[in-house]
């Protein structure tokens, strides 16, 4: 039965109640006035049920799947208006022992090159990453208790926080490591972590136990309860998502929310992030060899459907899918998006030799932070570097609470146009700069409070001056 309340994967995510939400979409995908009931629920912008966010998903008719995909613009512009938030990721290592057969980390494989930075190696990539521009890193290592301990991790984190260069500084540093326990989450929050990802990669349990045949990750209860045990040990920012292509898209994306909505009920706040990545090639792994692709017009309703089923919860697409793809998704509910991204082990200082791979998954999307940037203000988007709301402690329920009643706009535009502006400052090249300096001009106006427009506008003068690091 299933119970979102409950503390057990297998009752928060239940298999019978998964399929018979697709049976149930399947059956209704045709009844007009019950998907646009829905929809008109869905405008009120407090979320669906993982029922009716499936009866959109399976609906085919091409005047309400627009109609989906305009009302996933409209509720993305009323919580996050025209900002993305920017980082990278920092590969720490690829030694792993578990056995995902859709990973080229996995345990048995002999082509893939083994690498795990050094503190000092993490020194110079994180300068590497400051010299960009970057403000937030996600950490991502993976599992192997002798060469990864958690003592490892902990002190690559306060390396990277202990860092400052020129104008420079990791502000954020998210983590996404394999599931552990409640006194190691404990751990990472108490050494700063902004959120905790981990992705499910699929919530069929059958399915899950095949593509991870050995190792600690093929225990699919300690790896799907593992947001618990974050929530229980202290972290209130939690990120989650799976790996579509490794099932049928309709079970993971009812999975999906269904985890969001036990998170939701359980603790009172959901996920903080989504992640919503496809299966692409990689060393040792052929796409082929799965017989679930996502198509890119099903992948756009995937996202579209997720922004408007969770409104509040910030959605992440990264460098996997190419600039075409993420300009479409940015339109649909994408808020954070990465920039000048290496999936290899290191790789920002210098570029990894062919002969040296040793990434997860090949990047789409090639093109370094500044045309990122660049390229995200001719769309009219606001790029923002802003970590504000964490280290103001602003997370978990507080942060949603003030996302839910519009208040955080006194906090997000201002801070992203600072941030931005250090950025041009700091970083951009010349044609960057010029379209940097023309928005924060023109938007610095729509900064709804008086008090708090007026001291941006002070802060932003100092930072002209060589000031760093304001924040509301």
């Amino acid at each position: 039965m299933y119970n979102p309340k409950s503390k057990t994967a297998a009752e928060f995510i239940s298999d019978s109640e998964i399929l018979s939400t697709i049976e149930y979409a399947r059956e209704n995908a045709a009844n007009r006035a019950l998907v646009e009931s829905v929809l008109e629920k869905a405008r009120a912008c407090k979320g669906l049920t993982h029922r009716e966010a499936a009866l959109l998903l399976e609906c085919n008719d091409p005047d309400l799947t627009e109609h989906v995909f305009r009302l996933a613009n409209e509720i993305k512009h009323r919580f996050y208006g025209n900002r993305i938030v920017m980082f990278a990721p920092l590969y720490l290592s690829n030694y792993c022992v578990n056995g995902c057969v859709y990973c080229p980390y996995h345990a048995k494989n002999r082509t893939i090159s083994r690498k795990k930075l050094t503190q000092e190696e993490i020194r110079a990539e994180v300068i590497a990453l400051q010299d960009m521009g970057h403000k937030r890193l996600a950490l991502e290592a993976g599992e192997h208790p002798l060469k990864n301990p958690i003592e490892y991790i902990l002190e690559s984190i306060e390396t990277i926080y202990s860092i400052k260069h020129k104008n420079g500084a990791i502000r954020r540093v998210n983590v996404n490591i394999a599931a552990t326990t409640v006194e190691n989450y404990r751990r990472l929050r108490d050494a700063g972590i902004g959120t905790y990802i981990l992705f499910q990669e699929t919530y069929n349990k059958s399915n899950y136990e095949a593509l991870h045949p050995t190792g600690p990750k093929s225990d699919y209860a300690w790896h799907t309860e593992a947001m618990d045990r974050a929530m229980q040990g202290g972290i209130d920012d939690v990120g989650i998502g799976v790996l579509f292509g490794l099932e049928t898209y309709r079970y993971d994306f009812v999975g999906l929310l269904m985890h969001a909505e036990h998170l939701e009920a359980t603790y009172g706040v959901g996920p903080h992030t989504i992640s919503l990545p496809r299966l692409c090639k990689a060393d040792d792994v052929d796409t082929d060899d799965f017989e679930n692709a996502v198509p890119d017009d099903i992948f756009y309703k995937i996202v579209a459907v997720t922004r408007i089923a969770v409104p509040y919860t910030g959605m992440i697409i990264s460098t996997r899918e190419s600039a075409r793809s993420r300009e479409r998704l940015l339109e649909l509910g994408i808020t954070q998006i990465s920039g000048g991204s290496r999936t290899s082990v290191g790789g920002y200082v210098s570029p990894e030799p062919e002969e040296e791979n040793s990434a997860q998954f090949d990047i789409a999307d090639h093109r370094s932070l500044d045309e990122v940037v660049e390229w995200l203000l001719d769309l009219d988007h606001i790029p923002s570097f802003c970590t504000a709301c964490y280290r103001e402690g602003r997370t978990g329920d507080r942060f949603m609470t003030l996302l839910k009643n519009g208040q955080i706009s006194n906090c997000c535009l201002p801070n992203a146009l600072m941030t931005l502006k250090e950025y041009i400052r700091d970083y951009a090249s010349p044609a960057t700069r010029a379209k940097g300096e023309a928005m924060i001009k023109r938007l610095l106006e729509d900064v709804p409070n008086e008090r708090v427009r007026n001291k941006a506008s002070e802060y932003l003068s100092r930072i002209d001056n060589g000031d760093r690091d304001f924040r509301f």
